[in-house]
This record gives C-alpha cells, structure tokens and sequence, in this order.
C-alpha cells in the first residue's frame, strides 16, 4: 500500500450543484485524437455532470427525509469508488484515521480483514488472537447481517464502520459458511493489538510466523531470525515462513521482507495506467538467514502483500512454498489524502511477481499442495520382533545402559506441550518434516 499527495481543488457550496461540480473539474484537459474528438468527450462529460446535478437536486428536494449535503456527496463518491472494484472506497476523515493508526499496528474492532462479494462482506483472514480468531471465523465466511441488519446495500466501508464500536461491546454477525445452515456468532469488540510477528524453534527448526504486514513486520522478523539463531546456534536446520491467513497490508513492508531471504533480482513490479504508478523493486545483496533452506506456508487467507513475498521467494527458487492456493489479490491500492475530506483508496497498479506472473484472481499455486488435516495417531500392538525369537543372534554392539527419567521443569513441560500442539497442525509438520529432509541429503552429500 502506497500513499501519493494530492492537492485538492477548492469545493464550492450550494451555487448549483452543476457549477459546483463545473468548478472542481476547471482546467480538465480531455484527451482525445483530434480537435472534434476532444469537443465530444467534453460534452458528455458536461451531460452526465447535469444529470448527476438533476438527480442530486430532486434527492435533497423530495426525499421523504431531511438529508445532509455533506452525506449525498460521501455516498456519491463512494459509490463511485466502490463501483470500480472490491478494494477502492472513499474514507471519511475518521475512517482515515482509523485506518492510518491500523497500519502502525494497533486498533479498536473485532480483528478481521474483509472485503465485499456479490453484496456481502467475505472474510479474507482473521488476524490472529483478536475477538473474530477466537470466535472461529474462517477465510471465506460470509457476513450477512450485522446484529440483524442486512448487509445488502451497503458499502465496504459502511460496513467495517458498523463493525467498529466501542472496546467491550458486543456485535451479533451472521455467517454464511460453504453449505451450511447460515448461523450467528456475536463477538466482543476489544482493542486489536497485532503483534505483527510471532516466532519460536520447533526442535532443530525456526518457526515464524507474520500475521500481517504492518510497520514492525520487518524489524520484528529480523528480531525473530536473530533470537533463533540465538537458541539453536549449530543445530539450526531451516526456517518455516507461515504466511496462512495473512491477509497483506503495506506493500514497502513485504518488499523488505522479501528482501531479506533474497541476494538479488527483482522482487515485484507494479504497473499502473500512468507511468508513476509503475516500479521495480530490486532486492539488495545479503540474506538474513545466511542461506538456510525455507519453506513457505500459504492458504486462501494468504493475500495481497504476503502473495508478493510467497511469489517473489518462489520464483527465485529460494522457498519452497507448501499448502494451498492463495487469495488472488494482485493489485495495489494507492491512498490519496483529499485535503480536509478524508482520503480515498484507490487502485492504481497491478503487481507482478518476479517471473511476470500477475496473480490477481489466481493466487500463487503451491509447489507442494498439502491440505489442512487433523493428525490422529493410530494405537497399535507390538509385534513380535527379531529379538523376540528363540535363540536369536545378539547384537555385537553394546548396549547403552537406560539412563534414569529426569524430572522436567516446568518451562520444559510447556515446551513440550506447545511442541505436541504444533505437530497437531499438519501442514506444519509436513513443513518440518521436509527441512529436515533436505538437511539430511544436504549433509550426506557434502559427505
């Protein structure tokens, strides 16, 4: 997510909503091939302002109610922005505060990533231990009705602003998931602090997991590598990036995570309709894991920012990425401050992965496609064995003595615990499972 200036005309009141409009649009150049052309499309231009100034007029005169100026204008443009695509929308003044104090990394709400499908909020991710995660709503859940009042009708924004409340109320949502009956879920609203990077070794592999792409995302991994690093020195065997149900956030963000596992080449290009909405961005020399091999976790709720670095590492041949295909939003929002007014979220640009790729309604596809499951370990009757055999051979070599059971502490009882719930998580373990693979046949053929 990028942010351009903008420097706003001057808005003039209640002269004539056509002349108002006429105002704002002063010095419009209209391209066109040629003198008649250019004429052509200025009249249109002038027709439908007139008819947007005929339909303004007859709202604020003959509406059953009273409505604002101030709210038919927001409405307008809103719909304007919203018509384009899922993602652009106009932010009124305390939308854009809101929404600049999210990207810092703390927040008031109920914790989800959302945007709109055929009239209804879909969820793209909810963001770890925030009310919605805890609530077990899943990427792909479609809201309906906010304490029973449809949906329909309304924009994105309208929606998130429903959503918002004060910290400790309660919102009823109800949830439409694949075929089942639609059913209610209410969620107490709280403060959403996203720690934005999580991490912890699992055996003789880094774990790091990045929730969302926000202004600590870079400096929290680096802490991540450099405490691992710290813990598992010599024994370390690779790194499991968990980018599932990250639903993206600041583009500069994921660039420089990208970075950082990348000596060089292209890391995204944008391209835009005007040339200053189009870049490169390089990866400078230096890895922060020194090479160590890496797989990447995505699923449905990986979008936007974490498909840049899930396509970047992949291209690269850097990561080996391992799950299920990825949300599929490949363009760039540019937020444009309108002076006084808010701001408005724009799309600007698509982004291409290093390759060329563009992954907008796509995703990335995963190397290896392994999809969530539940581990059940299967009891089973010990077999009779060589050793069981009468008069069998006994092995030359000698046999370690049992060393007597230590007691554990209680910080070891916890690792312990928190290592039996990773191995729960399948697609987890199967990450492990395959860095440890390519340790071993690494160290046997440098062997």
């Amino acid at each position: 997510m990028t942010r351009l200036p903008l420097v706003r005309r001057p808005f003039v009141r209640r002269a004539g909503i056509t002349a108002a409009v006429v105002v704002l649009l002063g010095g419009l150049t209209v391209a066109g091939s040629g003198h008649l052309d250019a004429q052509t499309n200025t009249s249109e231009t002038y027709r439908q302002i007139n008819l947007f100034g005929s339909v303004f007029e007859r709202v604020r005169e003959s509406y059953v109610e009273e409505v604002s100026e101030e709210k038919l204008f927001e409405a307008a443009i809103n719909g304007m922005l919203a018509s384009l695509d899922p993602h652009s929308s106009f932010l009124n003044a305390k939308n854009y505060r809101d929404m600049q104090v999210q990207t810092r990394g703390e927040f008031g709400g109920l914790g989800i990533e959302v945007t709109m499908e055929n009239g209804l909020i879909k969820v793209v991710s909810p963001i770890d231990d925030t009310p919605a995660a805890k609530a077990g709503l899943q990427p792909g859940d479609l809201v309906s009705h906010l304490n029973g009042e449809p949906v329909l009708g309304l924009s994105l924004s309208e929606a998130v602003e429903k959503m918002r409340g004060k910290v400790g109320s309660e919102i009823k949502l109800t949830i439409r998931r694949g075929t089942q009956e639609a059913f209610d879920v209410v969620i107490e609203r709280a403060i959403i602090t996203i720690r934005s990077v999580r991490h912890r070794p699992i055996g003789d592999i880094g774990y790091i997991r990045i929730t969302t792409f926000n202004e600590q995302s870079t400096s929290g991994l680096q802490r991540a590598v450099a405490d691992i690093k710290s813990k598992l020195g010599n024994k370390l065997h690779g790194y499991v990036i968990d980018l599932r149900n990250n639903p993206g956030g600041l583009l500069d963000q994921a660039i420089s995570v990208s970075d950082s596992f990348l000596e060089r080449g292209e890391i995204v290009s944008t391209r835009g309709r005007i040339e200053e909405n189009s870049s490169r961005a390089n990866a400078e020399p230096g890895d922060l894991t020194d090479g160590a091999p890496l797989v990447v976790l995505i699923n449905g709720g990986s979008a936007s920012a974490s498909e840049i670095v899930a396509g970047a590492l992949q291209d690269h041949r850097r990561a080996i990425i391992l799950g299920t295909q990825s949300f599929g939003k490949g363009s760039v929002q540019t937020i444009i401050p309108l002076q006084g007014h808010g701001a408005m979220r724009l799309t600007t640009a698509r982004y291409y992965t290093p390759s060329g790729r563009s992954i907008q309604g796509k995703g990335i596809s995963p190397d290896i496609i392994v999809e969530p499951a539940k581990i059940e370990k299967l009891a089973q009757q010990r077999g009779r064995r060589e050793a069981d055999l009468r008069g069998a051979l006994a092995n030359p070599d000698a046999v370690a003595p049992v060393e007597p059971a230590t007691p554990k502490t209680e910080d070891a009882a916890n690792s312990d615990a928190d290592q039996a719930n990773e191995v729960e998580d399948y697609q987890l373990a199967r990450a492990i499972d395959l860095l440890r693979g390519i340790y071993l046949y690494q160290a046997r053929v440098v062997n």
